[in-house]
């Protein structure tokens, strides 16, 4: 019996900054089992365990996995990016960086939402100066493949972080690290 945790959902601003939905999926003989729910932005999640007949599971699982139908334009060249991009790892490590999302939010349906770390994501976790940037990008109703893979080329062909905003971190980590702290986070 093998089990596994996955993230199902997390904050639009990222999990480091306002915690993540984890469950620990299991097979039990013929069921699924959904369990141990966590999010590390909180002491105690309180769901239940839900427990699914794995045949129907499996098959409900190969479905929606195929299913694309639900993605708005700007969705599909986000998830499309995010894989190039996932892939193309070589571009944010030379400036020390780290991918954290490619997002597409209904309420903004012409523009996607590229979040990385710098210098990481371990920096969150070791309590050492990090910050969040935040570049958004324009899309149209073209084709999303094309435009997934033309944002991936021009992406990583400069440093980020000259395009990006600060989105997150603390003004002091921005000291330490040399950027501005935005207007918009002062009290």
């Amino acid at each position: 019996m093998s089990s596994r945790e996955v993230r199902l959902a997390e904050a639009t601003c990222t999990e480091g900054c306002c915690g993540a939905l984890y469950v620990t999926i299991r097979r039990d003989g013929d069921q699924v089992i959904w369990g141990a729910w966590r999010n590390p932005d909180a002491v105690e999640v309180g769901l239940p365990e839900f427990r699914f007949d794995a045949q129907q599971y499996h098959a409900e699982v190969e479905r929606a996995t195929l299913d694309r139908s639900w993605e708005w334009p700007a969705r599909t060249v986000a998830r499309l990016l995010e894989e190039e991009l996932r892939r193309r790892t070589a571009w944010l490590e030379r400036w020390e960086c780290e991918l954290a999302s490619v997002s597409a939010w209904l309420w903004e349906p012409d523009q996607i939402n590229l979040f990385f770390f710098h210098p990481g994501g371990a920096a969150v976790k070791e309590d050492r100066p990090w910050l969040q940037f935040r570049m958004t990008l324009n899309v149209s109703g073209g084709d999303p493949a094309a435009q997934a893979q033309q944002l991936a080329e021009e992406l990583t062909a400069f440093d980020p972080r000259l395009a990006a905003d600060v989105c997150g971190g603390s003004p002091e980590f921005a000291r330490q690290l040399g950027y501005p702290w935005p207007q918009r986070h002062m009290l």
